[in-house]
């Protein structure tokens, strides 16, 4: 039952919403739907098309519901003709129940409501690992490591805001579609940096919740394949995600991507990020955020060893990135790569012309990155005492320990 809804859910939420216009009330009625399965599956046995089930069970309940409200005559046809409400099971053809030519769109649709800007952040987050994921409350509260009513809570309000403010279901053109698509693939790639580095917690890696990115990322692929920032954001996430065994030490804690095992790597992973760069590439328009982000793990993913790394082009493909989405953070990565290719004083120089940024002010990877530059020039007490601040920021236990031994070792060897 579990492994059927994690597969089905977003598309017969989907179909039901194209039909009764509200998000909130699709995914109500594919609970019910999910309900009924629950008490007649284990009698009557699994369906041989499960999903085709679910959806016509849930079109009835959408027709009772109508029927309920008086509103039967205007909604029946939005909802379809010729399916007999008092039939036990899924008829054989399914009628308009999954319906391969809309089902595509209908997900896309419910892709672009669930991830829509008059939702915040964390309400977009939640509702998208609801719907498309198929996740339940519990399982989004640990991943995110809040409690259970809060999640709840985000849901309820995200739903009952969609409803409120009127957003249609439906794919946006034009420039709508450019602003809303990046709010798309802002959520899904905040989900996949959660499970690839948690913010907080007991644990450096969360290969689940990389995994549901992954999922949504190549479902957006496949809803929009000429949209060459899906592309690049897949590519990016199938390439990260390939270091994954190598990026924690048998105790759990970070391993830095110089002193990982290249011969960990999942070379899977790593050729179908080179494809799906390739495919956004292939699109033809100028590389953005997540195309040039892509290019960059590329890079990393091409060296043969860490000696190998070509820092020059990787600190030129940053250059682009902070002309095209500028940002303290891509600068801050830019130092980085800068204090690769040009020398650690080089890379000094950009971290320290980021010390009055005030989004950056609690952000523990500056003074992180500052103590290895320091480190890198022998200034062993000033790069301990970085390493200190930036243990004092993360919330992340792993990390933190990795980065109170790195200032005890410098301490050391004063």
């Amino acid at each position: 039952m579990d492994a059927v809804w994690r597969l089905e859910s977003a598309r017969i939420i989907a179909g039901l919403a194209r039909l009764v216009r509200d998000v909130g009330l699709a995914e109500e009625l594919a609970q019910d739907a999910l309900v009924a399965a629950l008490e007649q599956w284990p009698e009557s046995g699994v369906p041989d098309n499960p999903g085709a089930w679910l959806m016509a069970v849930g079109k009835r309940r959408a027709i009772d519901r109508i029927r309920r409200q008086q509103r039967l005559e205007t909604k029946l046809e939005e909802i379809g003709h010729g399916l007999e409400p008092e039939a036990s099971d899924a008829p054989p053809e399914f009628d308009l129940a999954v319906d391969d030519e809309h089902i595509e769109d209908d997900v896309l649709r419910l892709v672009f409501t669930a991830c829509h800007p008059v939702l915040s952040t964390q309400a977009r987050v939640a509702l998208t690992l609801r719907m498309l994921g198929g996740l339940t409350t519990e399982e989004i509260a640990r991943a995110f490591l809040t409690s259970e009513p809060t999640v709840a809570q985000r849901i309820v309000r995200a739903k009952r805001t969609l409803s409120e403010a009127g957003v249609p279901f439906e794919v946006p053109e034009g420039p709508d579609r450019t602003a809303r698509l990046s709010s798309v693939l802002e959520v899904v790639y905040l989900i996949f940096n959660e499970g690839y580095a948690a913010t907080g917690g007991d644990d450096w890696v969360r290969t689940d919740l990389c995994q549901e990115a992954l999922r949504l990322g190549r479902i957006l692929a496949h809803l929009a394949p000429g949209e060459p920032e899906v592309h690049g954001l897949v590519a990016l996430m199938e390439i990260q995600a390939s270091r994954t065994r190598a990026r924690t030490g048998p105790s759990g804690e970070p391993v830095p991507l110089h002193e990982q095992d290249r011969g960990r790597w999942d070379r899977l992973l790593v050729h179908r990020g080179f494809a799906a760069l390739l495919r956004a590439r292939e699109i033809g328009e100028p590389p953005g955020p997540y195309v040039l982000q892509a290019a960059i793990a590329a890079s990393h993913a091409q060296a043969a060893t860490a000696g190998d790394t070509d820092w020059a082009q990787i600190a030129a493909l940053y250059g682009h990135l902070a002309q095209v989405a500028p940002s303290p953070v891509v600068e801050l990565n830019r130092a980085v790569a800068v204090g690769m290719a040009d020398g650690p004083e080089a890379g000094l120089r950009l971290v320290d012309a980021l010390a009055g940024e005030p989004s950056l002010r609690g952000y523990h990877l500056l003074p992180s990155v500052r103590g290895d530059l320091l480190a890198r020039l022998g200034r062993n007490a000033e790069a301990g005492e970085e390493f200190e601040r930036a243990a004092g920021l993360t919330r992340n236990a792993p990390e933190r320990r990795v980065l109170l031994d790195r200032a005890a070792a410098l301490r050391g060897a004063q």
